[in-house]
Order: structure tokens, then sequence, then C-alpha cells
């Protein structure tokens, strides 16, 4: 992959897919998982919170898919969106909108056909998850308009991306508790971290453009910004654990996972794309430690 564009150009989809099905593929960037990890997870800490380590293997099953397809989904429309935008920005100019590999109104269909696939997972689940999850569309829908009317579209990316804590919470238990907005809360301070280290990529073609970031307004104050959002995760992540059962080895994960972040701020180079891109993408891992911690409460 060329260091100013995020399409890999020697990717699985590349060399297995019909060339017919690549772009549609490529619009979902099933070639990048990483965002699907990021979708994904706070679902699946949720699932694992509420089942006090033990997660419903089909409810995790359900949230995988729904994941890849809803995520999917809102690259497709993002990709609608900024279509004209993605032009004139050197790392997105490839992708298959802007370059033409898709139609918009192609795209518009496609979208359409992820969209009931998601609903059909949704489904799956009893109704009081299901309106929650439904929710979730004011959230999406407005996201992609959120870099032209603010700095801070990495916010709003943060109560999108995080709602997974509430909807898994909502699958196992039918309502919604307190531990499950702390949880949602930690998810968002999160993404709120992970999203500026990535919007460092674009900070100079945003600025030309005349699009917002949380990394255009914070430029060299991001590194201390980073540190406060990240203690702003493990204050939260302490109010969802408040009545769950703990252990030294859930405490041991929980502190790897406190030592990656504190990587992340101390070695990262927001002038240095590829150093923002390793540190962004190594939030999966983070993701799974997390994941690892909870999973360790039965023990």
């Amino acid at each position: 992959m060329n260091a100013r564009t995020d399409m890999p150009t020697k990717s699985w989809i590349d060399r297995y897919l019909p060339w017919r099905l690549r772009p549609f593929a490529k619009l979902m960037r099933l070639d990048r998982p990483v965002g699907i990890w990021l979708l994904l997870l706070p679902g699946w800490w949720s699932l694992t919170l509420a089942g006090f380590g033990a997660p419903n293997l089909k409810l995790i099953g359900l949230f995988f898919v729904g994941a890849v397809v809803m995520r999917g989904a809102g690259c497709t429309y993002n990709d609608i969106i900024d279509r004209d935008i993605d032009r004139r920005v050197e790392r997105t100019r490839v992708r298959p909108l802007p370059s033409g590999q898709i139609t918009v109104r192609t795209a518009w269909i496609f979208l359409g056909v992820q969209l009931v696939i998601g609903l059909a997972v949704l489904l799956q689940f009893n109704w009081f998850a299901v309106g929650v999850g439904a929710a979730s569309i004011l959230l999406v829908a407005a996201y992609p308009f959120m870099k032209r009317i603010t700095f801070w579209p990495q916010a709003w990316l943060g109560l999108t991306f995080n709602w997974g804590a509430l909807l898994g919470w909502a699958a196992v238990r039918g309502t919604i508790e307190s531990p499950a907005v702390w949880l949602y809360a930690a998810g968002f301070f999160w993404t709120l971290g992970y999203d500026t280290i990535y919007a460092h990529q674009d900070r100079e073609d945003d600025a030309l453009i005349g699009v917002r970031s949380s990394a255009l307004a914070l430029g060299k104050y991001t590194k201390p910004f980073l540190a406060i959002v990240y203690l702003l995760f493990a204050g939260a992540m302490a109010g969802a654990l408040m009545y769950a059962p703990r252990n030294l080895y859930m405490e041991i994960a929980f502190a790897a996972a406190g030592l990656h972040l504190a990587w992340q701020v101390v070695t990262l180079n927001i002038n240095d794309p590829a150093s923002c891109l390793y540190r962004f993408r190594s939030n999966r891992n983070f993701g799974l430690l997390v994941l690892v911690a909870l999973a360790l409460m039965r023990y």
C-alpha cells in the first residue's frame, strides 16, 4: 500500500475475488479489517461483562456478522456523502467512488442491500435490543456531515462506534443498566483518542479543503489530550466494573492494556503519517486485551 493512499494495491481482494466484486469489497473496506474490530469490540466487551465473563456464543457470532455488514454500510454511506471531498485528498482519491469504479446509484443500491442484512441480524435480538440498535442509525446518518460543522467529528464517531456497548447489554439483559452506560463512556473516550491519531494523517489536506478535525484543533497539544482521554477511559471502565467480580489475572490484563495506551501516547509522532497509522491500527490489540481482561473475571 502506498504511504499516501489507504487502498492496498495487492490485497486478498485483488488476488482472489472476481474483478466485478473487487470495488464493492473495497467500498466495504474488507481489506482493512481494523475498522471492523473497532466497531465490534465494544459490543463484545458488553456481552462479556453482562455475562460475567462468559458471553453467549450465538450473540458473539451475530455481533461479528453485524459489525462486518454495518461497518461496510457505514463506509459506503460515508463515501457517497464524501465523494467530492475524497477526490481532493491524496489518501482517498483512489477509493471506488471518487475514482469512478462504482457509480453513485450503484453505491446507494449496495448500501440498501447491506442495511437489509444488518436488519436481519438485529431482528435476532429481543425487542428492546432491536429498538436500541435501530436508534444508532440517527448517529450513523449524521456522522459524515460532522467534519463540515465542527472540529470534533471524532467525538461523534465515538458516540456512533461504541453503540455496541449499549446494544450488547440490551441483548443479554433486555435493559440498559449503569455498567453499560459506563462502558459506553469508556469506549467514547477510547475512540476520541484513536481517531484523533488517525486524523493526523489528513491534517494538511483537511486544512486545504476546509474540513475540520480534532487533529487540526489540537495540533501540538495532541499528546497531552490523548493522555487525558485515555485516563478518562480508565476511569469510565472502572465505573463499568464497579459491581463485577475481580481477580489478579483480570487486573494484570487491564494493566497490560493500560501500558499499551501509554506506549501510544509516548511514541506517537503526529508529523509522521506512518507512525499515526501504526498506532491507530494497534488499537485492535488494545481492544482485545480489554476483552481478555473482561473474560478473566470468571476465574
